[in-house]
């Protein structure tokens, strides 16, 4: 499994949202309750987007392009920019503003589907990832608090099949929605790394290095594995010290310092989702010995595994990182 796919497949706290709006202007919707991770697309009319905690001027949306927003807590999505805010949604209600002109517009056309589907309308889709711990953030630092991907052929054929879908209520629907949402985030997540002026991290500009994507792929298939920098070269064709200069030159860190921040990473969230004893996570990370794992844990977060475990399960004693 590649570094994307499985951070992907372990961030999910659960099912995402999927949602389509279609608003004849004026409308706004702000977010009061941000999701770790939102993808908004405009598939039909034009959009403005605000992250409102963040100060930044609105950034507007084409048909067929998807923004990513992370790491705010509050954005606002309109027809424009000077629209007044109308509705806001807070812990899954909708609220009205006073003097919005939205009071009976949001209404619900089909499953999943609000708005006034009058003619001329703005068409959009929301989709809205739980993500959960030390792996989700991993993927969330991946991305700028709002990335934009301009409309492109693939995401176009994505966001297509997704909005067809999204209004159908059939055996396997929630499946079928997660599956498309997950299609389009990739896709949106490659394209804006393939941008020029985007700043992936290093492991992800590794992955195009056929022996070093391997290498990778091989770490987060099996972490717990009793990996060398000499099995890792065997395994992808190098001599152990060529390997080892490219690993680090081109992932920032070497092989085998990589696999220690990657197991604290699964370390840390096991301590957090589970009731497993640490002696059991260690070795679920690759550690015989549950004392050098935690030697390994506090200097890599600043407390032994058993005080984060406490402060996991009361967050406002938080310290380590």
């Amino acid at each position: 499994m590649d570094v994307l796919s499985d951070l992907l497949h372990r961030a999910r706290a659960r099912n995402a949202l999927v949602r389509q709006l279609i608003q004849r202007p004026p409308w706004s919707l702000t977010f009061a309750d941000a999701p770790p991770l939102t993808v908004v697309a405009t598939l039909g009319g034009h959009a403005s987007i605000r992250l409102d905690d963040a100060g930044a001027a609105p950034v507007r949306l084409a048909a067929g392009d998807i923004a990513l927003i992370s790491g705010t807590s509050r954005y606002t999505i309109a027809d424009g920019p000077s629209t007044p805010p109308q509705v806001v949604v807070h812990g899954g209600k909708k609220y009205v503003l006073d003097g919005g002109e939205a009071a009976g517009a949001h209404r619900s056309l089909a499953p999943r589907t609000y708005g006034d589907g009058l003619p001329g309308a703005t068409i959009m889709l929301r989709g809205a990832y739980a993500l959960r711990g030390d792996v989700g953030d991993r993927l969330l630092d991946m991305l700028p608090p709002l990335a934009v991907v301009p409309a492109g052929p693939r995401t176009r054929a994505a966001l297509d099949l997704l909005a067809t879908e999204v209004a159908c209520d059939e055996p396997g629907q929630d499946a079928v929605l997660n599956r498309l949402l997950d299609l389009v985030l990739v896709l949106a997540l490659r394209a804006w790394c393939a941008r020029p002026q985007s700043a992936p991290p290093a492991w992800y500009r590794a992955l195009a290095d056929p022996a070093i994507g391997d290498a990778l792929r091989l770490l987060h298939e099996d972490p717990a594995h009793r990996w060398t920098v000499a099995g890792l070269a065997a395994k992808v064709g190098m001599s152990r010290a060529a390997f080892a200069a490219r690993f680090t030159s081109l992932v920032g860190r070497p092989p085998l310092t990589y696999l220690t921040g990657w197991r604290m990473t699964l370390a840390a969230d096991l301590l957090r989702d589970t009731q497993d004893t640490i002696a059991t996570v260690a070795r679920k990370v690759g550690y015989e010995d549950a004392f050098a794992f935690s030697v390994a844990f506090k200097r890599a977060r600043g407390v032994s595994p058993s005080v984060w475990r406490r402060q996991c399960a009361d967050p406002g004693t938080m310290t380590g990182g």
